[in-house]
């Protein structure tokens, strides 16, 4: 079994109650099927019967069947595609809410070597392309199968030779042009997933850096690699396109070719005697309708494909292990103590350490400036302190518990980082205040962006608090934005405070009146300030990081 066939068999396991939706959803498929060719057959009668020109009487029931079949045809379609849909979006929900509960504890240290936009395309792309699995890829060969059975039994009713040409025609089609189509479509499919990932990740990084290649005068050669990667994912779709325009025409000829075969065993019957002749027209449009059952398979043959390798592709990417794992039974986060390293020792996969052997204890309330070159590891410190990494050698404790031994929601709500490109989500100022505590109130608010000079701003806008900051605070500038997420720690109830580069954006003066704000602010929690300025941190012990 390959990988692709047990991720998607993985990925078709249903919840409670979604087995039930999805045979409601094929049995209103099959009747619909039924009614559409149930329809054809007793025209197919009703026309050759009343060429005998019989008493009106006699054609009460086939007319009563025929406006019977008609009428149910549409409702019965409605309601299989109600039901249908019901479940795919009720699977594309779970799907997505569990991708993301995979994805979410990759995201502090597991995730560098992934793109924006790929991950984009897996999130979006293939999690919807799964939600396609039943509605297109599973149930239409199940509908498929009660055709065939039905048709036959329909026809032995009439002919058994007959019967057996139906249902020997309707298999082989079953089973011969999704084959076909799907060996047409199968290199094109396997392209599909990539080819769309990397236009995502191109067009994402174009989007996010169009004013740098601007700058630099890139942007015409950014604008053909993306026309470059847009050509190739319409050639591997067209190449798509060109299967189901196969599939059609397979299907229509092994259509023709079945009724020539009915013709050729029911027009010797009709002589013989073994057939009535009005039910030979009912014969061949029973089979013209029980192929229209038959349609949609090539088209399932290519989603299950496509499904298969989206599975594969979410698989790959949910069996990446977290750079951290919560402990089986998480220790209760100590009320008081110090967050201390000892003997701690980090390296990125390589022979050299980024720390080795570094021991130093912050003290509740604490004023601690970490100062050092670029590569010293000062953020690899502040990462070790909120536990999006573990140290390889030593311990990292907070009272005197080893951080690998309490939950890490419980180490976050303790420490808080606020890193130099802290993410500001595309929401109002409020919102973004109360990421940190939701039960903050309205004074709070304005306390933190006061400590922070970002009060008098916000009080001058249209909204106030309600203002939209943008997608990644893009309508604030760079000073405001890293304002905001100071704002946002002070918010919180965190007993640190790790600021990475707070003043990155700022002039020395207003770098200097912000880090004596937010020091006075901070009260009696612990201030932890990684920067290369001086500003306002004069009064700061000072924990210096020499380069590896």
């Amino acid at each position: 079994m390959s990988a692709a066939t047990a991720a998607v068999i993985r990925a078709a396991r249903l919840q409670r109650g979604e087995g039930r939706r999805l045979v409601l959803s094929i049995a209103l498929a099959f009747g619909t099927v039924v009614a559409a060719t149930g329809l054809l057959t007793t025209s197919g009668y009703l026309i050759s019967r009343a060429a005998q020109r019989p008493d009106i009487l006699e054609l009460t029931a086939a007319i009563t069947a025929a406006q019977a079949f008609g009428l149910a045809r549409a409702p019965l379609r409605y309601a299989e595609r109600l039901v249908s849909h019901d479940l795919a979006l009720r699977i594309l929900a779970r799907l997505r809410a569990g991708f993301y509960a995979v994805l979410a504890p990759l995201g502090p240290g597991s995730l560098g070597e992934h793109r924006r936009g790929e991950l984009l395309s897996r999130f979006v792309a293939d999690v919807d392309a799964l939600q396609d699995l039943y509605l297109r890829a599973l149930a239409p060969p199940c509908v498929a199968a009660l055709v065939i059975v039905s048709a036959g039994v329909a026809a032995w009713t009439a002919l058994p030779l007959a019967a057996l040409v139906i249902a020997g025609s309707l298999a082989v089609a079953a089973v011969a042009v999704p084959l076909v189509t799907g060996a047409l479509a199968g290199a094109a499919g396997r392209r599909q997933a990539p080819a769309r990932a990397a236009l995502a990740t191109e067009l994402v990084e174009a989007l996010d850096g169009g004013v740098e290649l601007a700058v630099a005068g890139r942007g015409p050669e950014r604008v053909q690699r993306l026309r470059a990667l847009s050509g190739r994912l319409t050639w591997v779709a067209r190449r798509d396109a060109v299967a189901g325009a196969a599939a059609t025409t397979l299907s229509s000829l092994l259509t023709g070719g079945a009724v020539v075969l009915v013709l050729l065993v029911g027009i010797p019957a009709v002589h013989s005697g073994a057939l009535a002749g009005v039910l030979l027209a009912a014969i061949v449009f029973l089979v013209m309708g029980a192929f229209e059952g038959l349609q949609p398979l090539p088209a399932a043959a290519r989603t299950l494909r496509g499904c298969a390798q989206a599975a594969e592709r979410l698989e790959e990417l949910g069996s990446l292990q977290p750079a951290i794992v919560d402990p089986p039974a998480p220790v209760p986060l100590p009320a008081t103590g110090s967050l201390a390293l000892h003997a701690v020792a980090f390296s990125y996969d390589r022979a050299a350490p980024l720390l080795d052997s570094m021991s130093f204890e912050f003290e509740p309330g604490c004023r601690v400036a970490v100062t050092g070159p670029s590569g010293a590891g000062k953020t690899t410190l502040a990462r070790l302190l909120v536990r999006f990494l573990d140290p390889v050698r030593g311990a990292v404790t907070l009272g005197r518990v080893d951080l690998r031994e309490l939950a890490a929601d419980d180490v976050r709500g303790a420490v808080v980082l606020i890193a130099q490109d802290a993410h500001v989500f595309a929401s109002s100022i409020r919102q973004n205040l109360l990421l940190a505590r939701h039960g903050a109130t309205e004074e709070e608010l304005w306390a933190a962006l006061q400590a922070v000079q970002l009060d008098g701003f916000v009080r001058a806008l249209p909204d106030g608090l309600d203002t939209l900051a943008g997608e990644d605070g893009k309508l604030l500038s760079g000073g405001q934005r890293q304002r905001l997420t100071i704002a946002r720690a002070l918010v919180s109830d965190a007993r640190w405070l790790v600021l990475d580069e707070p003043t990155a954006h700022l002039d020395v003066d207003t770098a200097t009146e912000l880090m004596r704000a937010v020091d006075a602010a901070a009260g009696d929690r612990g201030l932890i300030v990684i920067s290369h300025r001086p500003e306002g941190l004069e009064d700061f012990d000072r924990l210096a990081l020499a380069p590896a």
